[in-house]
């Protein structure tokens, strides 16, 4: 019996690759990634519900400088870098195959599902970047892409594969009800990079600190997020949830701001201080509070330093919103 490892997300793609080469009497185990930008949720509960050996990777730092930081082939329609991660991936995945002893890689890609990062030359670019192109398996959509060496020597059986293409999801829902596939998430979503609010702070994040790491990158995900001046940035709490994990991830170099004196949110501040940035940060942020409207009242900013302000409002606040 040979043996495949297969990228498995878990959506219904990676499942059904996994259960179309099982039936064809392949051995099947998975990998997938967690990083900043995606989970490994989704893929741990598919994994668990069809019995599939999981391994599961932390990327960090890595895959940020060399990944989203430095597509080679560029980016989405947002931040993300589909065709590098992808090629990323299958790297990782080729030394987990060398380790272990597997026979192939495989993912659920249906060619021209999507059209960018799923036509033909894109899944032959990602399996040539990857360094492991000629161990690179599609059971979805064999059928419609040359043999590869595994089904010309036997490895796994062609006719036993699938020719899907295209954007229609139907035969896959198809296939699920066969397979006994009953519970899988909605084809989008599940990638940070994708999603144009988070690409507009990571973009905004980048262009004035390309050296920012992952603890600033994990910021990102929470709060408001509003650029003051090209050397100032204010992050602002929308909730009390919000602020116990902004107050977890802020940095050393991050400024706490809060409105002293009536209920508010947390303030971090990433700018010069004082000046008028700062002055700026706290009447945002005493705006945002329940501070009685026309007047001034005190922000901490720090452990030292206090400012009286006039809390701005939430509509002048939108001109500096990301």
């Amino acid at each position: 019996m040979s043996r495949a490892l297969g990228l498995l997300s878990g959506g219904l793609d990676s499942i059904l690759a996994c259960l179309v080469l099982r039936r064809a009497g392949v051995e099947v185990a998975a990998l997938t990634f967690a990083s900043p930008f995606f989970g490994a949720g989704k893929a741990r509960a598919a994994a668990e519900a069809y019995g599939i050996a999981l391994t599961v990777l932390e990327v960090g730092p890595e895959h940020l400088e060399q990944v989203v930081k430095h597509p080679r082939y560029g980016y989405g329609s947002n931040m993300n870098p589909c065709i590098d991660c992808h090629a990323y991936m299958f790297r990782e995945a080729g030394r987990l195959l060398e380790q272990q002893g597997h026979d192939f890689l495989f993912s659920g890609e249906v060619l021209g599902q999507r059209p960018m990062s799923q036509n033909k030359q894109a899944l032959a670019t990602v399996a040539k970047h990857s360094g492991f192109g000629g161990l690179i398996l599609r059971p979805l959509s064999a059928l419609a892409l040359a043999p590869t060496a595994m089904e010309e020597s036997g490895l796994v059986d062609r006719e036993q594969l699938l020719g899907l293409t295209g954007r229609t999801r139907k035969p896959q829902m198809a296939l699920a009800v066969e397979l006994g596939v009953k519970d899988y998430p909605a084809p989008a979503g599940g990638c940070l990079l994708t999603e144009p609010g988070f690409s507009r702070r990571l973009k905004d994040l980048l262009d004035h600190q390309p050296a920012a790491g992952v603890e600033l990158v994990e910021l990102l995900k929470h709060g408001r997020h509003l650029r003051l001046s090209p050397l100032a940035k204010l992050i602002v709490g929308r909730n009390q949830a919000e602020n116990q994990a902004m107050e977890r991830l802020a940095p050393a170099e991050a400024r706490r701001l809060v409105a002293l004196g009536a209920p508010g949110p947390l303030g971090l501040y990433f700018g010069p201080a004082p000046g008028a940035e700062l002055a700026l940060a706290a009447a945002l942020v005493a705006g945002y509070g329940q501070a009685p409207a026309g007047q001034e009242i005190t922000v901490q900013a720090g452990p030292e330093m206090r400012l009286m302000v006039q809390p701005l409002s939430r509509r002048l606040a939108q001109g500096y919103l990301l």
